[in-house]
């Protein structure tokens, strides 16, 4: 009861401040992170979680597929049909050259072997859009930086799981909670996209079927009981539970764009909620003695992951794109470490690898550096393309003069036209 009170307090908080970190620096998702590390052993000692407690792993889990559920649901396939190339080249050349570059910084830098390395880069190289909301949910920001942005962060999550499967199994003995083989790894994959294209067809059909269908005020609840199923089938059949949620938002908002627009405001709250409980929590994780444990080397290879190696490896991806030089900087910046590697960073310390400790705490101090560092920017970037009023408050300078705010017709043709509006 400790842990919800304290999440009731710093959610009040952060709808208080909500208008504030709108326009400026501060970030909602920084005051949760900063929160749970406030309660944490390491300060106050309100609540006590542990690495290895089921909720951590639980709350990032949930989390991760309520945003990829929603954020699928912004995925446009004629859009993407039009600008998939974007997005194919950060996937298939940005990420694994992102893989690599975090390898050969956490090899020299940190001294972890080359396995291990290599699974550290892969775990930190998915993207999370979240600590990036005001560039990715605005739609004054240019189409293609947005989908490129949302579809690489969409599906890197489920392209990244098999490789750091892979190389938990190869990094030494492990307690068998990771190891799996390619085969098994292939199914899984393939289970959740069939499940994520199925289960939205099954349900839009059975929406119109002339005996069913849905009272007005129920309806945002058959996107939500879609994907509880889909989560409940996915964790029972061990598919993919991300890549599933992903490509299920894309395929109701597809097949069913009236079940998108009624779902959309309690979807973005409901994500919103997921997100900021996992926060909490993952921020209880950073107690000083984590910090601590980091070498310097180690702090170095963070910084560098997140101003340098994503970057560049976007940009180098880029390539030749028909991208404006302003987007692709802005997309080269805006690759937020996130809940996928919340997960898979938690994967790691519970394999009991030979270097799982060392990895885990690299993972989670460069997790925690790139909340800080990109959802405090995404504001103020987003501003280089005049996103204004981004919680419906106008600004001071800005407010409408009250004799502005209805306007009389200047001629007869105008009052005609005004009359004749329905």
């Amino acid at each position: 009861m400790v842990l919800v009170a304290v999440f009731g307090v710093a959610l009040l908080v952060a709808v208080l401040l909500s208008g504030l970190a709108a326009r400026t620096v501060l970030s909602t998702s920084l005051l949760f992170l900063l929160g749970g590390a406030l309660v944490s052993d390491g300060f106050l000692g309100l609540i006590h979680i542990t690495a290895d407690s089921e909720i951590v792993s639980v709350t990032a889990d949930l989390a991760l597929f309520a945003v990829l559920f929603t954020d699928g649901m912004h995925v446009s396939f004629p859009k993407l049909r039009q600008n998939w190339k974007n997005p194919a080249r950060a996937l298939g050349l940005g990420m694994p050259l992102a893989m690599a570059g975090m390898a050969l910084i956490t090899h020299y830098l940190v001294g972890l072997d080359w396995t291990t390395s290599f699974l550290v880069g892969a775990v930190l190289a998915p993207t999370d859009p979240v600590f990036a909301s005001a560039i990715v949910g605005r739609k004054e920001v240019p189409a293609k930086l947005r989908q490129l942005l949302n579809v690489e962060s969409g599906i890197n999550d489920g392209l990244a799981l098999p490789v750091v499967l892979l190389l938990i199994a190869a990094a030494g003995p492990t307690s068998g909670q990771a190891d799996a083989s390619v085969g098994e790894i292939a199914l899984e994959l393939g289970l959740g996209l069939v499940f994520g294209v199925v289960l939205p067809l099954v349900v839009a059909g059975l929406v119109r079927l002339r005996l069913l269908g849905a009272e007005p005020k129920l309806q945002p609840l058959l996107p939500l009981a879609t994907g509880i199923i889909l989560y409940g089938l996915c964790h029972l059949t061990h598919a993919n539970p991300y890549l599933a949620a992903f490509s299920a938002g894309a395929v109701l908002a597809s097949v069913s764009p009236e079940a998108k627009t009624v779902f959309e405001p309690l979807g973005e709250m409901l994500a919103e909620l997921a997100k900021f409980a996992a926060l909490l929590v993952f921020g209880a994780l950073l107690t000083p003695a984590l910090f601590g444990d980091l070498p310097v080397g180690g702090y170095v290879a963070v910084v560098l992951a997140i101003v340098l190696i994503r970057p560049a490896s976007l940009l180098v991806s880029l390539l030749g794109a028909r991208i404006e030089r302003r987007e692709k900087l802005v997309a080269a910046w805006f690759g937020p470490k996130g809940f996928a590697s919340v997960v898979y960073g938690l994967l790691v310390l519970q394999a009991g690898i030979p270097q799982g400790e060392q990895a885990y705490t690299l993972i989670a101090v460069c997790i925690a550096f790139s909340i800080i560092a990109h959802s405090s920017t995404d504001v103020p970037i987003a501003r280089l393309f005049d996103v204004e009023d981004l919680t419906g408050i106008p600004d001071e300078d800005q407010a409408p003069e009250p004799t502005d705010t209805v306007s009389a017709p200047r001629s007869a043709l105008d009052q005609e036209k005004q009359h004749d509006r329905p």
